[in-house]
């Protein structure tokens, strides 16, 4: 194991002495690995999710159709795929721009808030301050149970926002504390793994709500 503490990571990298074909091939078999295992998770979550993904797109284009606007919002890795799927929305390869926004991207107001009322506050104070009743709140967690987001969960469902939230392993807080309206539990031990998943569902649950905009589903008064 490399002094660091990470030889277990790649373990065949740790051998006093390897010829660079060896490790080549090593490197190349865990690659190939990685791959089918992700890609496994993903069909089985598509599997598993695909009709709550058009379930949760039935609710939220209407909402959009009626001026509503997404927020999404995580913490680490998961604010960066939050940014990226409010991205998607709000400047798509295709089809309609719909008004979205990382509550993680202003970070004058994050450290700001963070300083001056607490971490745990972050979302939430943001969802009072801008969000309206025909808003959608989404929250990208791997364990689900971060406080800021539940928060965030809480005071969305309070004000009569959709909620959904992307969660990993067993879903935490996210699956069992009532705030979230649509919630995709990504089943898996890996965060590398549950963020890629989450980033195939958050793809799909856009073309669905494309898909049904343009059909004029959500020309409609909200259901």
């Amino acid at each position: 194991m490399s002094a660091d503490g990470t030889g277990f990571l790649y373990p065949f990298l740790g051998a006093a002495e390897r010829d660079a074909d060896s490790l080549l091939a090593d490197l190349a078999r865990s690659a190939r690995e990685k791959a089918a295992e992700s890609a496994a998770l993903q069909r089985a979550t598509i599997a598993e999710f695909g009709e709550l993904v058009e379930k949760a797109a039935a609710e939220m284009a209407p909402r959009f159709a009626a001026g509503g606007r997404l927020y999404t919002f995580g913490n680490g890795g998961s604010s960066t795929d939050a940014a990226i799927l409010a991205g998607l929305f709000a400047r798509p390869p295709e089809g309609r721009p719909l008004p979205s926004w990382s509550l993680a991207a202003d970070q004058a107001v994050l450290t700001a808030l963070g300083n001056d009322v607490g971490f745990d506050l972050v979302f939430s104070r943001q969802l009072i301050a801008h969000s309206g009743e025909s808003d959608i709140a989404l929250a990208m967690s791997t364990s689900g149970g971060s406080a800021d987001l539940l928060r965030a969960l809480e005071e969305a469902k309070r004000r009569g926002l959709l909620t959904i939230g992307f969660a990993g392993y067993d879903g935490g807080r996210f699956a069992t504390e009532g705030y979230v309206d649509f919630c995709f539990v990504v089943r898996s031990q890996s965060v590398h793994r549950i963020q890629e998943s989450q980033a195939v569902l958050g793809y799909l649950l856009w073309a669905a709500v494309q898909r049904r905009l343009a059909e004029g589903e959500g020309s409609d008064e909200r259901r």
